[in-house]
């Protein structure tokens, strides 16, 4: 996990995430991932506009966003 997190701060690649929030709900998110903190992903979270913190071990699952364009 924290090697794919590394590798889409490295190449600046989107990813999408489902998280398990402190509350108990699972939610879906698509991230811009900034830097990882110890155990925290800073992320720019394109859903909220605006900057969040993640704990790398409640991230349940993440994919890179795949851009398709129209020819």
């Amino acid at each position: 996990m924290r090697k794919q997190l590394q590798r889409a701060i490295e190449q600046q690649y989107h990813i999408q995430i489902i998280y398990l929030g402190s509350d108990g709900h699972t939610t879906q998110r698509t991230l811009r991932p900034l830097e990882i903190a110890g155990d925290r992903l800073k992320a720019y979270c394109l859903a909220r506009r605006a900057p969040r913190v993640f704990v790398i071990d409640n991230i349940l699952a993440v994919q890179p966003v795949v851009i398709r364009r129209a020819v």
